[in-house]
């Protein structure tokens, strides 16, 4: 009952805006996959603004958590809008380095956004919407799989103008995350 599921959906605080929507980013409409649609709690990366992924690996140093901070929060300061995934360690580093800037933050999930994913990052799911917004291609109830991942970084790739990579490992969704960047035209940074 497609009525049913629209007024659940409209219940829950979480807003849905598909490709054929104009208020769809329109940077990943031009990706090679772009998702048929956005679910998103918060509200979604604003048009006309620099965005940047910032992404890394989870167990990071010292010195790459405190520098994933200081760049977002820079950015932040300086209205560039900060694209992570929410995961431990850098991803975590970046958001919230971007919320002590002031600054706007998404969260791209590989799970439904009604997902708090891992359940460590409460405070940034919750927080996040305040200035930014916590996106999925995954509909609501939608489960973390392993699978989800690497597509939901071809989105943060997507979504930014540049990447940043900060301690990835050799076989990484972060490096997953640098190919997509430069598939798309993207510069890489690390």
């Amino acid at each position: 009952d497609l009525q049913r599921e629209w007024m659940k959906l409209q219940g829950s605080g979480i807003s849905f805006v598909s490709v054929e929507n104009e208020a769809f980013p329109e940077k990943l409409r031009f990706i090679q996959t772009p998702p048929y649609a956005l679910y998103y709690v918060g509200h979604l990366p604003r048009e006309g603004k620099k965005r940047v992924a910032i992404v890394g690996a989870r167990t990071r140093s010292a010195y790459g958590s405190q520098m994933a901070e200081k760049l977002a929060k820079a950015l932040a300061q300086n209205d560039v809008e900060v694209i992570s995934g929410m995961a431990l360690g850098i991803d975590a580093d970046a958001h919230r380095g971007a919320l002590d800037g002031g600054g706007s933050t998404y969260a791209v999930l590989g799970c439904g956004a009604d997902r708090c994913y891992p359940r460590q990052n409460r405070y940034l799911y919750d927080k996040i919407p305040e200035k930014g917004g916590v996106l999925s291609e995954y509909a609501p109830e939608t489960p973390p799989l392993a699978a989800y991942f690497p597509q939901r970084n071809r989105l943060i790739a997507g979504l930014s103008d540049y990447t940043v990579v900060i301690e990835a490992r050799l076989k990484s969704g972060s490096l997953i995350t640098a190919d997509y960047a430069m598939e798309q035209g993207r510069e890489v940074y690390a």
